[in-house]
C-alpha cells in the first residue's frame, strides 16, 4: 500500500490575537474573548495560506470564540463547516482568568514563578494543570486522526493546548511546556503514518508578515 495514502496530516493552529492578548495582556483560559479586529485579519490570512497549500476535509475547532472565529474564515475558504471539539478548549487558569501578569505576579509569586519554572507541577486554584490539558487534548487528537485515515484536517486551538500537543508529538512531558512555541495563529503540520507522529512544521506565521 501506497504510504501517502494512510498518512494523515492535522495542520494545528493557534486562534487569532484578541483585546486581551494586546499590551495590558490578561490571562483568557476558558474565558470566552472573541477575536480582535487584528484577529480577524490574521484569520482571513491564515485561510488564505491554508487554502494555498492544503486541501481541507474537515475544520476542528475549542468552542471558545476566539478559536471558533479562526476556525470558521479557514473552514468558509475550503467550502467547509467548523465541528467544535471540547477537548481542544484552552486550559482554565481559575482564579488568574481576567487578571493582568502584573496582578498575578503580586497575588500569587510562589505559584507565578512556579508556572514559569516547573509549569508541570501547577493546578491553578480553581482550574486545572497541564496534565489535565493533556490528557483530553491527546484524545481529541486521537479522535481526529481514527475519523480521518489519509486526509488532511484542521485543528484550531490555544496556545497551551498547542504547546502541549506539541511536546507530545515529540515525546516530552510537560515540563518541556515552555521549550515551544506558538504565537497567535501560527500553523504547525503534524503527520501520522499509522505508528507515529511526526512534527513537519512548527509556528509557521510567514503568512502574517508576508500575506498571500
Amino acid at each position: 500500500m501506497n504510504a501517502n495514502k494512510t498518512r494523515t496530516q492535522i495542520i494545528l493552529v493557534r486562534h487569532g490575537q484578541t483585546a486581551w492578548n494586546e499590551p495590558g495582556e490578561r490571562i483568557r483560559g476558558q474565558s470566552d474573548v472573541p477575536l480582535s479586529e487584528e484577529g480577524l485579519a490574521q484569520a482571513r490570512a491564515t485561510a488564505r495560506y491554508i487554502a494555498a497549500r492544503w486541501p481541507l476535509t474537515a475544520v476542528y475547532s475549542s468552542p471558545l470564540s476566539r478559536a471558533m472565529e479562526t476556525a470558521r474564515a479557514i473552514a468558509e475558504a475550503q467550502g467547509l463547516e467548523v465541528h467544535p471539539l471540547d477537548g481542544l478548549m484552552d486550559l482554565s487558569f481559575g482564579e488568574w482568568e481576567g487578571l493582568t501578569i502584573p496582578e498575578v505576579q503580586a497575588r500569587y509569586p510562589d505559584l507565578w514563578r512556579a508556572w514559569q519554572e516547573a509549569p508541570h507541577t501547577v493546578r491553578f486554584p480553581g482550574g486545572e494543570s497541564l496534565d489535565d490539558v493533556r490528557s483530553r487534548c491527546t484524545q481529541a487528537l486521537r479522535e481526529v486522526v481514527e475519523r480521518h485515515p489519509g486526509e488532511t484536517v484542521a485543528m484550531v486551538a490555544h496556545r497551551v493546548v498547542n504547546q502541549v500537543l506539541l511536546c507530545v508529538i515529540l515525546g516530552l512531558g510537560n515540563d518541556h511546556f515552555w521549550h515551544v512555541l506558538q504565537d497567535p495563529c501560527a500553523v504547525s503540520r503534524i503527520e501520522w503514518n499509522g505508528k507515529f507522529y511526526r512534527l513537519a512544521l512548527m509556528n509557521d506565521t510567514s503568512h502574517l508578515w508576508r500575506p498571500l
